[in-house]
């Protein structure tokens, strides 16, 4: 009997291993996560990496050097210059350079950006609570676990490279 996510691509033959399946799955499902929080974020001018900067300055209540900022995204953003470009000529923040140190960029919420940002307090937990509506609280827990052991086996013994 094939398996559900077998069954969503219309495979005709079962994975070769539980891995590829479990990694496959994953891939689907964080693409259908994000597609629907990408579309609320839309309506409110924003990609998600953009929301992730804003979400970032905001949380940290001062301007932090850009490479801070990447260092703390929750997906790997290679263009981060070119991120917070687009998001100070929208207005969102604002750049400066360190005094102690010109090589250094600081970055900062405005207040444009702090609304922006505040247009999705109510929006954005309700679809997440929509998201994982099919999950029990011990469920999300025992998920949350599950990949945090995944992303510390990946630290420790899958490196970038």
């Amino acid at each position: 009997m094939a398996g559900k996510l077998q069954q969503e691509l219309k495979k005709r033959h079962r994975y070769p291993s539980s891995e590829q399946e479990a990694l496959l799955s994953l891939a689907r499902t964080a693409d259908q996560i994000g597609i629907r929080a990408e579309r609320l974020m839309r309506e409110h001018g924003l990609t998600p990496p953009q929301y992730n900067v804003l979400r970032i300055l905001r949380g940290e209540g001062k301007p932090l050097p850009i490479c801070e900022v990447a260092s703390r995204m929750v997906q790997v953003v290679p263009g981060i210059t070119g991120l917070a470009d687009r998001l100070e000529a929208a207005g969102l923040v604002r750049r400066e350079r360190s005094s102690q140190d010109r090589r250094v960029v600081f970055v900062g919420i405005t207040p444009e950006g702090v609304s922006v940002l505040a247009s999705l307090d109510a929006p954005l937990p309700a679809l997440e609570k929509k998201l994982l509506a099919g999950l029990t609280q011990a469920e999300q827990r025992q998920l949350i676990e599950l990949l945090e052991k995944v992303r510390d086996h990946l630290e420790r013994s899958v490196p970038l490279t």
